[in-house]
């Protein structure tokens, strides 16, 4: 059974040995002279305004969550779409349920106003 899993655990040591591998290299290759300037913090090459502990609302984190559940609906259509002949009546009951749910979900997250961005 080890000789079945050999390749995956070859796989992933190289690609250990090259991330490892890169990080050494930038970080002993590269110059290191820190200048003031470069110590200050920025964000998408500007300096940041205001303060620096605004505490977020909580619509982002929900629209983040809800962005993540129906992202990963997504990820299980995929597999059940290439599949759905060998998958017969039964898989195609069982996403047809799937989905109902999320959609269930949806809407209840639309009439409690998560999907509204004002204030």
């Amino acid at each position: 059974m080890f000789a079945v899993y050999l390749p995956v655990f070859i796989m992933l040591g190289v690609a250990t040995l090259v991330a490892v591998g890169m990080f050494t290299a930038t970080s002993l290759a590269g110059p290191k002279n820190m200048t003031a300037e470069k110590a200050i913090p920025y964000e998408s090459g500007s300096e940041t305004t205001g303060a620096n502990h605004i505490r977020m609302s909580i619509k982002f984190y929900l629209t983040a969550i809800l962005f993540v559940v129906f992202d990963i609906e997504a990820v299980f259509l995929y597999p059940w779409a290439a599949m759905f002949r060998s998958l017969g009546w039964v898989g195609f009951v069982e996403m047809l349920l799937f989905i109902v749910i999320l959609g269930v979900t949806l809407i209840y997250a639309w009439k409690k106003g998560a999907l509204e961005w004002e204030s």
